[in-house]
């Protein structure tokens, strides 16, 4: 078993760019990275391979092998998964709520697909038992593509239902979660930036000055 993570670090998370420069969120994006990894080692996911377009995006005290390509995402993943045999976890870089117990919950699932959804028809995590006849297509909707391919191949589908695993790091609102349920250093680094601030409605983050 191995898991892959697409990851891009260069003027990364632009949606995040109203409350972060350009160099804090290429290092917030580091530290969610490392987060990843260390949940999937946690997890008893080993082998870990990080898809990047710049190698050297990728720090040394990242534990991981390191495969250079720029071309699309789904271009290189799909590439990536016609050259394997054994069961692929593909998950995101953005997830640092996740947790090692999650991990461990999916790749025991016996379904040969099982998605975890992201915000808006996102595909957060895709756990493939069978990786070289599969195809991924993210943007869009990528949840509903992903049933979709899974059916027409005949393939069994689960689901799996969880929120943190669900909120992927993406806008600013976001950040309020990972202040609240995170435990990892992308927490620690959004801390040092961010109060949260409580009202009628829901929390919010306030930037520090």
């Amino acid at each position: 078993m191995r898991a892959v993570i697409p990851y891009k670090k260069e003027n990364a998370k632009s949606r995040l760019s109203t409350v972060m420069t350009k160099e804090q969120r290429e290092t917030f994006v580091e530290k969610m990275l490392l987060d990843v990894v260390a949940t999937l080692r946690k997890g008893g996911i080993l082998n870990i391979d990080i898809i990047t377009p710049k190698a050297c995006d990728v720090k040394k005290e990242v534990k991981a092998n390191i495969i250079e390509d720029d071309t699309d995402l789904n271009d290189c993943l799909n590439k990536y998964l016609s050259q394997k045999e054994e069961p692929i976890l593909i998950i995101m870089a953005d997830l640092p709520l996740v947790k090692f117990i999650h991990i461990k919950d999916i790749v025991a699932s016996k379904a040969d697909v099982t998605i975890v959804p992201g915000k808006g028809g996102g595909t957060n995590i895709l756990f493939i038992r069978k990786p070289e006849n599969f195809r991924v297509k993210y943007y869009g909707s990528s949840f509903e593509n992903h049933c979709m391919i899974a059916a027409q191949q005949k393939l069994s589908i689960r689901v799996y239902d969880s929120f943190l695993a669900s909120t992927d790091i993406d806008e600013p609102q976001d950040i309020t979660e990972l202040l609240l349920h995170g435990q990892g250093i992308a927490k620690d680094y959004a801390e040092k930036r961010f109060g949260k601030k409580e009202g009628k409605g829901r929390v919010k983050i306030s930037p520090f000055n």
